[in-house]
């Protein structure tokens, strides 16, 4: 099976960082927004074997590799708190 393992950690970022932006409110629809955000701004790390797997977590586990996660992650949660899907829909529909 082939694994975004950068997933798993822009999830954790997530679950470990949503209360630090005030205005962000956390639901299931923000939560996809944001993760969606972050991992297209990160690499991904696909793997196939569990070898794979262990070896790419650690790396990611590095300090500079989860400081570049948390950035990606807390800007994603600006973002969204910004301009949330509910905003994004009335705008786009010439509703606002």
């Amino acid at each position: 099976m082939i694994v975004n393992v950068m997933e798993h950690h822009v999830h954790e970022a997530y679950d470990r960082l949503k209360g630090l932006v005030k205005e962000f409110e956390d639901t299931p629809d923000h939560r996809e927004d944001v993760i969606v955000f972050a991992l297209n701004r990160l690499p991904p790390k696909y793997v196939v074997t569990d070898e794979g797997k262990a070896v790419t977590e650690a790396s990611l586990d590095a300090p500079q590799h989860r400081t570049a996660i948390d950035v990606q992650v807390i800007e994603a949660l600006r973002q969204v708190a910004r301009v949330p899907r509910s905003k994004r829909r009335l705008h786009s529909s010439g509703g606002g």
